[in-house]
């Protein structure tokens, strides 16, 4: 019972800082939003407004593709985290 309270108290930590992670990287992607928003709105007098939709598509394509990437690595290095927390408990155990 002891035991099982203690991996909920992990898995709880483990998504707190997975929320965390969430939580930054989507203020990240709001304020990348906001550059990439004055940014078109300056090329907007330069550039028709065919170009710009398609710049801000790429653009847009690259920023989520980037911000997958860095979710991906973040979730990872909490599972990392987690599963080396879960072997050296289980050598304890076995000890």
């Amino acid at each position: 019972m002891l035991s099982r309270l203690q991996e909920l108290r992990k898995e709880e930590e483990t998504l707190l800082r997975v929320k965390a992670a969430l939580h930054d990287q989507l203020n990240r992607l709001k304020v990348e939003e906001l550059a990439l928003q004055s940014m078109i709105k300056e090329s907007e007098g330069n550039m028709s407004v065919s170009s710009t939709a398609a710049m801000e598509e790429e653009d847009q394509n690259m920023d989520n593709e980037a911000a997958i990437n860095q979710t991906k690595l973040q979730l990872q290095i909490c599972i990392s985290e987690e599963e080396e927390e879960e072997e050296e408990e289980e050598e304890e155990s076995d000890s």
